[in-house]
């Protein structure tokens, strides 16, 4: 691929208008090698080398040491850099030198742990290891398989979700396999962050704990995209400590990466044209030119949208490429999902459009470029997304189209802070106690507690026991909790992905057959009476949410509009955990109560985002508690905004969504984590205030994070407002796609004062 032709082509097209905002020529890398201070079997080397894997790289050589003298270790390192082989080589030797020694391999995504077991396959057996010897077991294992696999598997790849609800709960079972495990691989650990991280680092604990009562004291080994904190993640992700290998020796091709900015529409509102279809466009152009591509999105929603508008383009300009690219994401059934990855593979798809499924790790063989709709929250993640291309150590190229939103824009204006910038932290609270508790209730299941579980839960689960066993879910007897006989598998009702275990089933009312499944607090804005669904490229009318039952009902339809819901947010403050002062402001955090009320939909055209109408809906209010940051006004500021007649209502409701949308800079989070509410007068006060909190019950850390860096959150609210171009505010720096009261008032000269007063 000729990566300036290309760009040239892009420019010389009737529809470029200024879209390239940045070009930065990241240039290839060399290769660096070491030794292993011993070397390895010559059965091993022989495999590794006529696969072309010797020499092996600084990082890959430091990994094999450290877990050779039974450390910990966390490899830290860039994509497509050789990580699996810093727990494959050291796995192979246990197993070799041992035998009945076993492994347990946990991925993120089933697509992962599939891809990975063809990786291993191929380079491993039948030589090394028998091929029944090594499986995947998750929710597609067919029932069938799954005796032989728990009898024979010395290698097992599996996920979280499985090993909480599927291997633990049932370890007599898997007694075997506990026994002697040697290695625990957590592949991907950066993604182990927020509600997910937070469930996962008690999984673990679980499995640490059933580990000792086998009397199997395994070693972990992590690999991780580049973060902040590596090593402090993965010790509070497991608890153990952890030796970190971060000197990336792989080589890299070199990639031009592009900010490509959608031209505006309206310049006095500096409303910009849908990255959606701009998105789109460039994709359907990418793979038109039989270069093999793959397009991210944010959501499922809009994975389906780009997919259906670049097909339409396809149609046009070169027919025969527009039913080889497809849709990829979460929720399609095992079948569908596997097909998608075997294409891809195989290269009977010249490109797919995804949610971040395919960001983790997958190698899909030859891809040249990579268009990625939006920022997609993190920069470690713009960078996993973006290294799916050039994975075969050639020049790739990768384009990043902004949203019309806050952040976006911000590095489209400042691509230096994005390309200058260190990675986020990575965060996790697994004292959460609406998350530590499910876990207390699963690990009674899978054998009593007692006062020395608290090396694994922390000194406050005696407290937590004590709180269950109020409720009748614990018993103790001789200093020992036991599960209530009135509870059964608690492990089934815990969703360690979402803020709920409730899931709610999608039904097709023309085939009476289910399409997917859809978390229960999701489901609420996505299967409203009304909604516009996507599926596989169809578009279906929801016509009735029953959420006694946890089901959908959906017919396909044929519309040219989606939908997006409406809701209205209040919050009660319970109390407060610390203060401090910053300037002339007192800055607050503490535990609040969220009530948030989905109150209608609007209709949105494809294509042109224009709202072509609106509905109202009558659905339950959803409650919970959670953490927040809030902070005062100067009372300069206020008078001062009196005194020039700007709206007070409305720069606190701009400042707020300016300072949720830049967040995502300094914790590793997504905007649709984080909540907020802005009032000139909150009732538990008495004065005018801006809240930020998490969007989850019990919180993660997210608002701690910012409460320690809130004057360099300030700071940068204050700068993506006064250097966007608009007149009156638009998407790109106050305004909100969340917003339920549909983005009203606003002021943005009122927001600018008030963020200058808290900063001068």
């Amino acid at each position: 691929m000729d990566i300036s032709a290309f760009i040239d082509h892009l420019v010389t097209m009737p529809d470029y208008n200024a879209q390239i905002a940045h070009i930065e020529h990241i240039p290839p890398r060399s290769a660096s090698f070491a030794e292993l201070d011993s070397p390895l079997p010559d059965i091993l080397e022989e495999s590794l080398k006529a696969k072309g894997l010797l020499p092996l790289y600084t990082h890959q050589v430091q990994a094999v040491n450290h877990a050779r003298r039974d450390n910990n270790v966390i490899v830290s390192t860039s994509s497509a850099s050789g990580k699996s082989l810093c727990y494959n080589i050291p796995v192979i030797l246990k197993m070799l030198n041992e035998t009945g020694s076993c492994a347990l391999y946990l991925f993120p995504t089933k697509a992962l742990a599939q891809d990975q077991l063809r990786s291993f396959t191929d380079m491993f057996c039948p030589q090394l290891v028998r091929y029944e010897q090594v499986a995947t077991f998750d929710g597609d294992t067919p029932s069938a398989e799954r005796s032989a696999i728990r009898k024979h598997a010395r290698i097992l790849l599996t996920n979280p979700d499985m090993l909480h609800f599927g291997i633990l709960p049932n370890h007599r079972s898997w007694s075997r396999l506990l026994r002697h495990l040697k290695f625990v691989v957590i592949d991907e650990a950066h993604s182990y962050r927020g509600v997910f991280g937070s469930h996962v680092a008690l999984v673990l604990r679980r499995l640490r704990r059933l580990c000792l009562l086998y009397g199997s004291s395994p070693r972990f080994i992590c690999c991780s995209a580049t973060i902040n904190n590596p090593a402090e993640h993965a010790e509070k992700l497991v608890g153990l400590p952890f030796q970190l290998v971060d000197n990336d020796g792989s080589p890299k091709g070199g990639k031009d990466f592009v900010f490509w900015n959608p031209p505006t529409v309206d310049d006095a509102r500096s409303i910009r044209r849908s990255a959606n279809s701009e998105a789109a466009g460039l994709f359907a152009e990418l793979i038109s030119n039989n270069i093999r591509t793959l397009a991210f999105s944010r959501t499922r929603r809009l994975t389906e949208l780009v997919a259906n508008y670049s097909k339409k383009i396809l149609a046009e300009i070169r027919p025969s490429y527009a039913n080889r690219v497809k849709a990829y994401r979460a929720g399609y059934l095992p079948e569908q999902r596997r097909l998608i990855e075997n294409e891809l593979f195989s290269g009977r798809l010249i490109g797919a459009v995804a949610t971040n499924a395919l960001e983790l790790g997958i190698d899909v063989g030859d891809l040249e470029a990579t268009v990625l709709t939006g920022y997609p929250g993190t920069i470690a993640s713009t960078w996993q997304q973006a290294g799916r291309s050039g994975r075969r150590n050639d020049k790739s190229l990768s384009i990043l189209v902004a949203f019309d939103n806050p952040l976006d824009q911000y590095f489209m204006r400042h691509p230096e802070f994005f390309f200058g910038k260190s990675f986020e932290n990575a965060i996790i609270n697994r004292q959460n106690p609406y998350i530590l508790k499910a876990h207390i209730l699963c690990a009674a299941w899978e054998s009593p507690l007692s006062d020395n579980d608290e090396a694994f839960f922390g000194t406050v689960m005696a407290q937590e026991a004590g709180l269950l066993e109020k409720q009748g879910a614990l018993r103790q007897r001789r200093n020992r909790w036991y599960l209530s006989p009135c509870i059964s598998y608690p492990a089934q009702d815990v969703s360690i992905r979402a803020t709920s275990g409730e899931n709610v089933t999608l039904i097709d009312t023309s085939t009476n057959l289910p399409l997917e499944t859809i978390e229960k607090s999701n489901a609420l804005f996505q299967l409203h009476t009304g909604a516009i669904y996507l599926h596989q490229g169809e578009t279906y009318l929801v016509s009735n949410l029953d959420l006694e039952s946890h089901t959908a009902y959906a017919e396909p339809v044929k519309v040219s509009y989606y939908t997006i819901s409406k809701d209205i947010t209040d919050l009660h403050i319970i109390n407060t955990i610390h203060k401090k002062q910053c300037g002339r402001v007192n800055v607050y955090l503490g535990h609040v109560e969220v009530t948030t009320t989905i109150v209608g939909f609007k209709k949105k055209a494809q294509f042109t985002e224009e709202v072509i109408g609106e509905e109202p809906l009558d659905l339950p209010p959803q409650h919970f508690p959670t953490v927040a940051l809030w902070f005062d006004l100067p009372p300069k500021v206020i008078s001062s905004l009196i005194k020039a007649e700007l709206e007070l209502v409305g720069g606190l409701h701009a400042a707020e969504h300016a300072a949720i949308a830049m967040l995502p800079l300094f914790a590793m989070c997504d905007r649709n984590d984080i909540g907020g509410v802005s009032t000139p007068f909150h009732p538990d006060t008495g004065k005018a205030q801006i809240f930020i909190y998490d969007g989850y019950p019990g919180g993660v850390g997210i608002a701690e994070k910012g409460y320690e860096l809130v004057r360099q959150l300030w700071q940068a609210t204050l700068g993506t407002i006064a250097d966007c171009p608009c007149q009156e505010g638009c998407p790109g720096c106050i305004q909100s796609p969340k917003c339920g009261n549909n983005n009203e008032p606003l002021d943005k000269k009122a927001a600018r004062m008030i963020l200058e007063g808290l900063l001068f």
